[in-house]
């Protein structure tokens, strides 16, 4: 039987997690960003394959959160914390497919939090009410393309306008104008340790931060109509972006590091998760006309490189993906400093949604340009 990689990893996960909010490294069962990552990843194969056990996993463990009557268990709107909106990205299809009011209304509850979420003075969306007026690439990713969504969903068009604000706006604050890359987190007040005392940037490029923003792009790109008078920017900082990863492709590999301008320092390592969202981004950009044929094949080559150094077979059967950074952030306690020797000091593990999630999207994404 001739089984694709995006199938035979997405089974494997199913197989070894079959409530994505258990997984061993979780604390606690609770709506969580890593969460719609999985669901995410599931909801791309299901659409590929129409196999009715990727819908049914999203349901039942959707559904262990939203309540009848809409609201969501364990979520704290009060929070107005941006990683809380990614799961809420599966509820698109469970409305489409079941009809239910519950999953309306428990999109209507995510949107209300950013209706009202905190914002800098600019109008960009707060990375947390913990992290005032700080914008970090990652959360793009969790808003944006579920925000744009529901503009189609709802025919709301200010939502589109929105969300172009915040990736026009995340590029503007964020670039780097010699490498052509984007720094992690931006403080409007350049009070916190982390920040530049003249840009208010971070100190380094982590590549997940770029990975999250653009997925977010390519994903946001499904749904901004064509005539939105800031798509056209859009898909030009988009393809800028696309150029300045390219560059820093490890040419060995095919992958990409964990801090990316800095391939050669000392405990610097190629970083799973940052590596196949990018491979998702440059094959679905490619796919759709945004980017050119170079793109494609940077993408192809990191897919191969995963597939050598990071995808291997348990002793049970399954799939998995190493090497991806558990996590990283700015600022809070233990206070987290933005320098190479953080990001690099991080551990890494096996299986974790924010890597394993976009190299099964990546692998969808190469599997449809194979002929190509």
């Amino acid at each position: 039987m001739n089984t694709t990689w995006s199938v035979a990893m997405a089974d494997s996960f199913m197989q070894k997690y079959p409530i994505v909010s258990d997984m061993p490294f979780q604390k606690r069962r609770c709506w969580n960003y890593e969460n719609g990552c999985a669901l995410t990843m599931l909801e791309r194969v299901y659409r590929v394959t129409g196999d009715e056990r990727y819908y049914q996993y999203i349901k039942e463990n959707m559904d262990l959160f939203i309540k009848p009557d809409g609201t969501i268990d364990t979520y704290e709107l009060n929070e107005y914390n941006v990683d809380m909106i990614n799961q809420g990205k599966s509820l698109f299809m469970l409305y489409e497919k079941t009809g239910e009011e519950k999953y309306k209304k428990a999109i209507e509850l995510l949107v209300t939090q950013l209706k009202g979420h905190p914002r800098t003075s600019e109008g960009g969306l707060w990375h947390k009410k913990i992290y005032p007026f700080q914008m970090w690439l990652d959360g793009v990713y969790m808003t944006s393309p579920l925000l744009a969504a529901y503009a189609q969903l709802t025919n709301e068009h200010e939502w589109y306008d929105d969300v172009a604000n915040e990736i026009l706006l995340m590029e503007k604050v964020s670039r780097d104008p010699v490498t052509g890359l984007l720094y992690h987190g931006w403080d409007e007040t350049k009070e916190e340790r982390w920040a530049n005392n003249e840009t208010g940037c971070s100190p380094h490029f982590w590549g997940r931060a770029i990975g999250w923003y653009v997925m977010a792009i390519v994903d946001v790109l499904d749904y901004l109509p064509l005539d939105h008078p800031k798509r056209g920017q859009i898909v030009g900082i988009f393809y800028r972006l696309a150029q300045a990863i390219i560059k820093y492709q490890d040419a060995e590999s095919g992958m990409w590091y964990q801090i990316m301008d800095q391939g050669d320092r000392k405990g610097n390592y190629l970083e799973a998760s940052a590596s196949a969202m990018f491979v998702c981004a440059l094959a679905k950009g490619a796919r759709h006309g945004y980017l050119g044929k170079d793109a494609l094949e940077a993408a192809r080559r990191g897919h191969a490189g995963l597939l050598e150094r990071c995808v291997g077979k348990g002793e049970d059967g399954a799939y998995y993906l190493d090497y991806i950074c558990s996590v990283a952030g700015l600022g809070n306690k233990p206070y987290r400093d933005g320098s190479f020797a953080y990001y690099i000091s991080e551990p890494t593990r096996r299986d974790d949604p924010k890597g394993y999630a976009p190299f099964v999207m990546a692998c969808v994404e190469i599997e449809a340009t194979a002929s190509r």
